[in-house]
């Protein structure tokens, strides 16, 4: 192993280019601490929490500590729900050629209601990178106010995207949108009634975003708002197995700076 060790110069060993921690101090504990409780992190599944953590730091057996810890989580263990790999879809959606250019969109409704009277979450995710942004929201809000949202949060930062997959929420169904959108030359593809669960892709990001926001009311206090930033920082900057990538990373071309990098 002294072979295969590259000491820099503040004497730090590293081998393939990660640091080597050693078994000293706890400075394990703390690492995955870090990368597992912290505000910037926000409690990954371990695949995701070794994905994250083998691009800077080694040691022996390391996916399988990472998997005992994280199974040794009493917050994981309160928000985690099972999860089982999802059937295919009737008609497999045309696999995205750039990115923000086809997006699925919907509606997390009946949230606790906040101080400033957001009780929904507006989840829009890119097919491609899989990065997403969460948008807090009224359930009363007008197709104006979420028409100016949408262009404010979605065709100013990315562009006007060639199609739409959702639900059939209301909103969605209305014709100020769908003629809006015909406007813009955007696509709009809704589920049916006798398949409601078009989507999975928005499915399995609702579900790890309530766990996200669960673990942080769970660990930091407060309401589920006062932490809204903090948890899409997170999920667009951890690993996502479908494109075996980081979202951000996928979106912008290079890694994302952060206090636990």
């Amino acid at each position: 192993m002294d072979k295969a060790f590259e000491v820099r110069p503040d004497g730090t060993r590293c081998i393939k280019n990660r640091s080597w921690l050693p078994l000293f101090g706890n400075l394990r504990d703390l690492i995955m601490h870090d990368y597992h409780k912290s505000k910037y992190s926000i409690h990954p599944g371990s695949d995701k929490m070794y994905q994250d953590l083998k691009k800077l730091y080694w040691w022996p057996n390391m996916k399988a500590i990472i998997t005992e810890y994280v199974g040794k989580c009493l917050t994981c263990s309160r928000v985690k729900a099972e999860c089982q790999k999802p059937s295919g879809l009737l008609i497999q959606p045309e696999i995205p050629a750039w990115k923000w250019e086809r997006i699925t969109m919907v509606f997390v409704t009946k949230l606790p209601k906040t101080s400033s009277g957001h009780d929904t979450i507006w989840v829009i995710v890119d097919r491609l990178t899989k990065s997403a942004h969460f948008i807090p929201t009224k359930e009363i809000d007008s197709m104006e106010t979420l028409t100016r949202l949408y262009i404010k949060e979605i065709i100013s930062r990315h562009r006007v995207p060639i199609s739409i997959i959702s639900d059939r929420d209301s909103h969605f169904t209305s014709k100020f949108w769908q003629s809006m959108q015909s406007a813009l030359g955007t696509q709009l593809d809704m589920s049916i009634a006798y398949h409601p669960r078009t989507d999975g892709q928005s499915e399995r990001t609702i579900q790890t975003l309530k766990d996200m926001l669960r673990a942080c009311v769970i660990d930091f206090g407060k309401g589920w708002e006062r932490h809204f930033s903090l948890v899409e920082f997170s999920y667009n900057n951890s690993y996502h197995a479908s494109i075996k990538a980081v979202p951000f990373e996928a979106l912008y071309g290079r890694k994302c700076r952060s206090p636990v990098c």
